[in-house]
């Protein structure tokens, strides 16, 4: 039968105790109430999983002997975790059944405790256990409430362009692999929402999605928030903490910007791949990991490992699979999509009637280069619903960025008041043409030479010396388009 101790505040974690031996069960109550807790006991295996089923909430920590008379510590951790996946689990082991408490770190118990042990141990493991716990539920609480709340991204990141289309279906497929996913593509171009959509349309959705970026953080802290710390690991360590890593367990991480890890942690990085186990700062001992690691950067990969600044085995670790995104500019069909749902979003979101975008809006926005890609765009529209006085987005409300590129009667640019780069102008003037040809055309360059008036042979040598990909020789388009 349980036996509970409810001295401590109702308001505190309750641990369940499970050991045959009363003496254990007591070392054990009083230890653990001392840290605050709350406690209740039980003396086997069918006890506690009578207990454990009839709860109305998970218990956040549960201490069980490993070897029972009525059974195995293993049932009643395999309970636990049907039970909730959030419920850490410390198995006590006598030293000869140490290799079967390994095994049940391996099916995700927190850790174990050999016999004899200290109460000090104990209480130590216990509130680092407790922590876990308490930030694995508080990120299950903290993502409801932001599926609630938070509007969908547009829709049009995946849009009508065949080049996003590809994308999308490459997208689709390695969402149901455990595979390790490499992002690229400018600043701006969606390379988190891409990894979001993975771990969406994964297995792993239910789990923790944790985002690093890697040049956001110093060098110093680096390894401490991948891989996490013990208590007084370095100077200002009071207290232990997790890492990405272990708060990704079960779902996914994403290291955003890679191309900025520092050459002594992509060592650190290759071994976490390899082992599927991080070693804390300080910790003497690796803690297995079950996460699903996606990579993104705008650099390119290739050249920081031909210049020795990134890995060679950790580049072809990360470049499992490959998915680059397109810069806007090279997807031009979704512009008028994008803008217009971007607009009807946050048109929303500041409490306006939704918002419309004139014919000249969408096509000087059409015309634009966008160096800063869909995030140049989503910034651009929300200033033109913030400032407009009502729920018409014309040419008025655009920065001049974007009016100078072109005007309504179609011309592409007025000479500015000091001057231009003429040849930079051409070339802009020639890209946009050969692209809005393409693009009609669908893709068929045959067709886009005769809407420009050019030989297929022409149109070509201009593609090539754009740096523009459009399709085979017969006109099929390709992931430029």
């Amino acid at each position: 039968m349980a036996r509970r101790s409810d001295v401590n505040s109702a308001d505190a974690p309750e641990v369940l105790v499970v050991d045959d031996e009363a003496g254990l069960r007591d070392v054990l109550d009083i230890t653990l109430r001392r840290q605050g807790l709350r406690v209740t006991t039980v003396a086997g295996v069918r006890s506690a999983l009578a207990t454990i089923a009839k709860r109305s909430t998970p218990f956040p920590l549960i201490i069980t002997d490993l070897v029972m008379p009525d059974g195995s510590g293993m049932d009643v951790l395999k309970a636990a975790h049907q039970r909730d996946d959030g419920t850490e689990v410390i198995v006590i082991t006598a030293h000869s059944t140490v290799e079967a408490a390994i095994e049940a770190m391996r099916l995700g118990a927190y850790d174990f405790v050999a016999k004899p042990f200290s109460p000090a141990e104990v209480a130590a493991l216990a509130n680092k256990a407790l922590e876990k716990s308490a930030i694995v539920a508080e990120n299950k609480r903290l993502r409801a409430r932001l599926a609630s709340v938070a509007p969908p991204p547009p829709s049009t990141l995946f849009g009508d362009d065949p080049s996003m289309r590809r994308v999308e279906a490459l997208v689709r497929k390695a969402a149901t692999t455990r595979t390790t996913v490499l992002i690229t593509g400018e600043s701006g171009t969606g390379k988190e929402y891409t990894a979001r959509a993975l771990h969406r349309l994964s297995d792993r959705a239910d789990g923790p999605f944790c985002v690093v970026n890697c040049g956001a953080l110093p060098e110093a802290l680096m390894e401490s928030e991948l891989f996490g710390h013990e208590k007084g690991a370095f100077t200002g360590a009071s207290s232990a903490a997790l890492g990405l890593f272990r708060q990704a367990d079960g779902g996914t991480l994403l290291l955003d910007e890679i191309g900025e890890l520092p050459l002594t942690l992509q060592v650190k990085l290759l071994r976490v791949l390899q082992e599927r186990k991080v070693r804390p700062v300080g910790a003497s001992r690796e803690i297995a990991v079950d996460v699903r690691l996606l990579a993104a950067t705008n650099r390119d990969v290739e050249q920081d490992v031909k210049e020795g600044t990134f890995r060679q085995d950790l580049y072809y670790r990360l470049n499992v699979i490959r998915i680059a995104l397109p810069p806007l500019r090279q997807r031009p069909r979704d512009i008028r999509q994008l803008a217009t749902e971007t607009a009807a979003r946050l048109a929303d979101e500041f409490g306006k009637d939704t918002m419309r975008l004139t014919a000249a809006a969408l096509k000087a926005l059409e015309r634009y280069r966008f160096p800063g890609n869909i995030r140049e765009l989503e910034n651009i529209i929300e200033r033109a619903v913030a400032l407009s006085s009502n729920d018409v987005i014309g040419l008025e409300d655009l920065p001049d960025a974007v009016t100078g590129a072109a005007s309504d009667d179609g011309a592409v640019m007025s000479l500015p008041a000091d001057g231009c780069n003429l040849d930079e102008v051409l070339a802009d003037l020639e890209r946009r043409l050969l692209l809005e040809a393409l693009e009609r055309s669908g893709g068929i360059r045959k067709d886009a030479a005769a809407l420009l008036g050019l030989t297929f042979r022409s149109l070509r040598y201009r593609l090539t010396k754009l740096g523009i990909a459009a399709g085979d020789e017969e006109g099929a388009a390709n992931a430029a388009f």
